[in-house]
């Protein structure tokens, strides 16, 4: 696999290159030059989950890691599974949260610790990450005690919930958590800021877990494969992504140029509606976040967006003919909760934002499938009033109560940060 900057075209590199560095030079991102099309699909599908994941890594990464060498990063990273669970009689949730830190980020944070631990060698890695929730704890869960890796999560103080809070800012060791006095997009730009400093990326091995790093969306693209492995009927399909910062969007893209027979894709957000109102009207404005109850989609500066925009050339009428979208407020999500919970679903804010948006744009003769991506659990202070009684914690989030914050405060100013990684 060969990869290009979004913003350079001649700006090429290997795949492993691209992990390591997480942003190019250029601040752009890294896409794939070319994206390879899979003739044998309904093959794949009969394979179990780890099997095809392995098949198609091997396809895409070629010859950079022998066969062997992508066997055990992808059987050793997707340990766990993504069950389709019909939710009504047209819709299904695609259960992305049986991780170990319970959120579909765990299938890329544990991909990508396992390629950066090869070849590291004697060189100490810092693995500096943004969150607006979940990425915070499935990189600190997927590197805590890892040899020569150190790991940096910003995340924005109070914005977060405090369970997720505690997945990460509890770790300690080779953790540090810093809670920085803004927004996301805030910790976003701090992040991209420090690679952009070229001494202190040389001088401390910097790399990105975000969904800027392309061996996370690589590894995200496998679970849409999952889906339709698992879809009954020949209804044509339309999956609905709940959307920050967009990544998953893009993975599940990513996964239809290589073949996935997906017709349609839904963007989903909540009140941060950067990229439906782009949508809408061909302008794109980014601008300050706002918090809301699905509070990891509160972005109001995607950095995903750039490769969307760049995998459909800048042509605003084939992204606006190729997917469907629309947002949800803080009322309809509420509302939701208790719809899908009266029909026997628990969903977290961030589905039932996905689920609502899907309804909204799922036409006669279709089938939808919505993203679940966090636990329910995770997100007791949104649900607990909604729905009117307590959920609960599964043990490995009880379990997390117990201990003290480690987290620091933290100015949203790149001079700060540039001081405490030194």
């Amino acid at each position: 696999m060969k990869l290009v900057s979004t913003r350079t075209p001649n700006l090429t590199t290997t795949f492993l290159e691209a992990v390591r560095a997480g942003l190019a030079p250029d601040g752009g991102l890294y896409v794939p030059v070319e994206i390879p099309r899979f003739v044998d699909i309904a093959d794949l599908l009969k394979l179990d989950f780890p099997s095809r994941s392995v098949e198609i890594l091997h396809r895409l990464i070629g010859d950079e890691f022998p066969l062997d060498v992508v066997d055990d990063l992808a059987r050793s990273a997707f340990t766990f599974p993504a069950p389709l669970v019909p939710v009504d009689a047209r819709t299904s949730a695609l259960e992305l949260f049986h991780g170990p830190t319970l959120a579909f980020k765990d299938f890329g944070a544990r991909f990508l610790a396992r390629v950066l631990a090869l070849g590291a060698g004697d060189r100490r890695r810092t693995v500096l990450t943004a969150t607006s929730g979940d990425t915070g704890a499935a990189v600190a869960r997927a590197f805590h005690g890892l040899p020569g890796v150190d790991v940096v999560v910003l995340y924005p103080a109070g914005r977060v919930s405090p369970l997720q809070e505690r997945q990460f800012a509890t770790c300690g060791g080779n953790v540090l958590a810093l809670a920085v006095e803004g927004a996301f997009d805030d910790c976003q730009r701090l992040v991209k800021g420090a690679f952009e400093d070229a001494e202190l990326v040389a001088r401390l091995g910097l790399t990105s877990a975000n969904s800027i790093n392309i061996a996370r969306l690589l590894a995200q693209s496998l679970y849409y494969f999952e889906a339709l492995a698992q879809v009954t009927g020949d209804a044509p399909l339309v999956v609905s992504v709940p959307s920050g910062n967009f990544g998953d969007l893009y993975a599940g893209l990513l996964a239809k140029k290589m073949g996935a027979p997906i017709p349609a894709f839904v963007a989903a957000t909540n009140a941060n509606r950067v990229v439906p109102d782009y949508l809408d009207s061909g302008t794109y404005t980014p601008r300050a976040s706002v918090a809301t109850l699905s509070n990891a989609m509160d972005v109001g500066a995607p950095s995903n967006w750039e490769r969307i925009y760049t995998l459909f050339g800048g042509d605003h009428a084939a992204m606006a003919a190729a997917l469907r979208w629309g947002s949800c407020t803080d009322a309809d999500t509420e509302a939701t909760l208790v719809e899908l919970d009266r029909a026997g679903y628990l969903a977290d804010p961030h589905g039932a934002v996905a689920y609502r948006v899907l309804q909204a744009n799922l036409r006669s003769g279709e089938q939808g499938i919505f993203l679940a991506t966090a636990h329910p659990a995770k997100f007791m202070e949104a649900l607990a009033p909604a729905l009117g009684r307590e959920i609960p914690l599964p043990k490995s989030l009880s379990d997390l109560l117990a201990l003290p914050l480690l987290s620091e405060p933290l100015p949203a100013d790149q001079g700060a940060l540039r001081r405490r990684l030194s």
